[in-house]
């Protein structure tokens, strides 16, 4: 396997499960690999130094995945063409990996990054039904032609030059926690989408997308798919959102794994975010200024 003109950026923090997967996968096909660490207390930091294309660089949490990334664009020395952003849970499929080999060297200067198809994994098994095949995400770009927006949460890269291409086929997200560790991930996830929808019903930042900024055509139509979520009623759209995953898009073909997953994440997830909403429309009514310190005391956001 020979190596790519590219450059993988990994940003961690104890992720001792799963950054040598990830790197058994990255490695041999790039010519660099930068672990992004905020100062792990397991044995991530360990793990990488096993590898000798592998540089690890400690920078604090600066408070979102799009500012340290970004932050890594412009503060790292990176020479190769292309830059691979992954996540230590996450790997190239052999087919994608094949498919790079095949078409970068060689791909048009016209085209600035690669949308790349998600696939998931839960507990281990790889679903194949409900929505888990369904995202499209830039993640490989030309170095200089992209750069992550600033957002709460469900940040996308903006692309500044050139066009999108849609590869074939895909990476996956294979995230090994345990479902208590799952639980309190998303709890806190819970908080920071539940401020997004505050922020779009009241008007709480300045953060509404810039029309004129270039996003890849999955990542608009994924963000008018919410914007017709967050106009359904509370609770309810969290009901339909399941029903819809598990019986009509057949999450119910991937068994327990496909249940648990589409529970937790379809329903009890949404279900905790609405009522995180609710709780702050009790606690502050229509009021901009309690909203936010209900927020920031609350969820530990300050926005």
């Amino acid at each position: 396997m020979s190596k790519l003109d590219i450059t993988t950026l990994i940003l961690t923090y104890n992720e001792e499960r799963h950054i040598q997967r990830c790197l058994e996968n990255t490695c041999p096909i790039s010519e660099r690999v930068i672990v992004v660490d905020c100062f792990s207390t397991d044995k991530t930091v360990e793990i990488c130094r096993r590898f000798e294309n592998v540089e690890v660089v400690q920078h604090a949490w600066p408070g979102n995945q799009a500012m340290q990334f970004n932050w890594a664009l412009d503060n790292l020395q990176i020479n190769t063409e292309w830059i691979l952003r992954l996540d230590a849970d996450e790997y190239l499929l052999p087919e994608l990996v094949a498919e790079l080999e095949e078409k970068l060297p060689t791909m048009p200067q016209r085209i600035s990054a690669l949308s790349l198809s998600l696939a998931r994994a839960y507990g281990g098994k790889r679903l194949k039904h409900g929505v888990a095949n369904s995202v499209n995400i830039v993640r490989i770009f030309r170095k200089g032609k992209a750069r992550y927006e600033q957002r709460i949460m469900d940040e996308h890269l903006q692309i500044l030059e050139g066009e999108v291409l849609q590869m074939k086929h895909q990476f996956i997200d294979d995230n090994r926690i345990s479902i208590h560790q799952f639980t309190t991930k998303h709890n806190n996830y819970a908080a920071r989408e539940a401020t997004l929808l505050l922020d779009a019903e009241f008007g709480l930042t300045n953060s509404a997308q810039d029309e004129t900024t270039e996003y890849s055509a999955s990542v608009q139509k994924k963000r008018e798919q919410k914007a017709r979520y967050a106009r359904m009623p509370l609770y309810w759209r969290a009901l339909f959102y399941f029903l819809y995953r598990y019986f009509f898009k057949l999450g119910f073909l991937d068994g327990r794994e496909g249940f648990e997953y589409d529970f937790f994440q379809g329903l009890w997830y949404r279900m905790l975010v609405d009522a995180k909403v609710a709780e702050v429309r009790k606690a502050c009514g229509s009021d901009k200024a309690k909203i936010r310190e209900y927020i920031r005391v609350e969820f530990g956001i300050t926005i």
